[in-house]
């Protein structure tokens, strides 16, 4: 079986209702459609559970983004380095930084180093039907936006599916990152589905409310 999930972050008791309601079994395959720290305090332990799993596959979320800018990708000297780490606290991600501050060098360098790895877009065939799994937005319609990012990796974490957003022929996008609230104010936290069925939104909102002393 496949399953797919998204925008954990950190809450281990979302999480761990729903890896009982699937019971993996080793030749099952989980893909996390990112976003599985902040918010919530477990999101690293939550991460490095996914990292020692060979069944399971994740995408780059924006908050894994936001943090690899503010503690990795962007020099403290640099006058750009508080923008990012505010712009990352600001996103409730103080409660994964004190997280990291407790823990070893080697394991932040670990954590780090698979997330750099992660891609953007995951493409997969389920019973002769092709699906492409995003957090953002799909890279195939970059070229649609990318006058409003600086680059494809941005626009694949921050971009927001609307309901009028283009589709991909062929293929069915399926998306975190956006709470499906935003698309169906009776059933808030219902899987969402465009009328045409080329568009599913799975981020039910896992990380609402964040913890109010964040």
């Amino acid at each position: 079986m496949i399953y797919v999930m998204s925008d954990i972050h950190g809450n281990t008791a979302r999480f761990n209702s729903v890896m009982e309601q699937i019971n993996l079994q080793p030749e099952d395959t989980l893909y996390v459609l990112g976003d599985v720290i902040d918010r919530y305090p477990d999101g690293i332990p939550i991460l490095r559970q996914l990292m020692s799993m060979p069944n399971a596959k994740m995408l780059l979320g924006n908050h894994e983004y936001m943090m690899l800018n503010a503690l990795d990708r962007i020099d403290k000297r640099n006058p750009l380095y508080f923008d990012t780490l505010r712009l990352w606290y600001r996103n409730y991600g103080g409660i994964t930084h004190d997280y990291l501050k407790q823990t070893p060098e080697s394991v932040c360098r670990e954590i780090f180093n698979y997330l750099y790895s992660l891609p953007l877009n995951i493409d997969v065939e389920v019973n002769g039907r092709s699906y492409i799994l995003v957090h953002g937005g799909p890279v195939a319609l970059f070229h649609e936006y990318m006058y409003d990012y600086d680059d494809q990796d941005e626009y694949a974490v921050w971009h927001r599916i609307g309901i009028n957003s283009p589709e991909i022929e062929g293929k069915t996008i399926i998306f975190g990152h956006t709470p499906t609230c935003e698309y169906q104010r009776n059933n808030p936290l219902e899987i969402w589905k465009s009328e045409t069925g080329g568009k599913i939104g799975i981020d039910c909102g896992s990380g609402f409310p964040a913890p109010s002393s964040q």
